[in-house]
């Protein structure tokens, strides 16, 4: 009996430690397309750090770095959702998602996104856009990529000679 309960708590856990972090990950995605994370708020953490780094900066410049990072923001948010929803599924105990983990991570990663830029879309602050969610989800895909190369790469070294 001690056994039994033992093997599900391990269960359990292993069920965190594969989905939790994908989970906490989603959640932070999710709460970055608040209003707290609008263009004129990151602006007060972006704008005097430029300013700092690049005193002679003009504002042109400025926008258009704050603009870049935002978008970098996007895309990096998302190879990172990409990759550990990739990470969740292949350790999966269901056969279909072990076996399809890349079509599972990226349609996972395209809802989030399209979820994630709708509710933008109601903001006052935000603007929602088809856009943001095309580099998202070019963020996952490249990501996925990368990952699937390099599991490839791996198998590839492993095989006896």
């Amino acid at each position: 009996m001690a056994n039994q309960v033992e093997g599900e708590g391990s269960g359990w856990r292993r069920r965190l430690w594969r989905y939790g972090p994908l989970a906490a990950w989603a959640c932070f995605v999710l709460l970055a397309s608040s209003s707290s994370f609008s263009a004129s708020n990151t602006s007060r953490i972006i704008r005097p750090l430029l300013l700092w780094l690049f005193p002679d900066i003009s504002e042109d410049s400025l926008n258009y770095v704050h603009f870049l990072i935002r978008k970098t923001a996007h895309f990096s948010e998302y190879a990172l959702l990409a990759l550990l929803a990739a990470r969740a599924f292949r350790t999966s105990r269901r056969e279909k998602l072990r076996r399809f983990w890349w079509l599972a991570a990226f349609a996972l990663v395209a809802c989030v996104s399209l979820l994630d830029e709708y509710h933008q879309s109601f903001l006052p602050s935000r603007t929602g856009t088809i856009y943001d969610s095309l580099l998202d989800m070019t963020g996952g895909a490249a990501a996925l990529a990368c990952a699937a190369l390099w599991l490839a790469r791996g198998r590839k070294k492993s095989r006896p000679r």
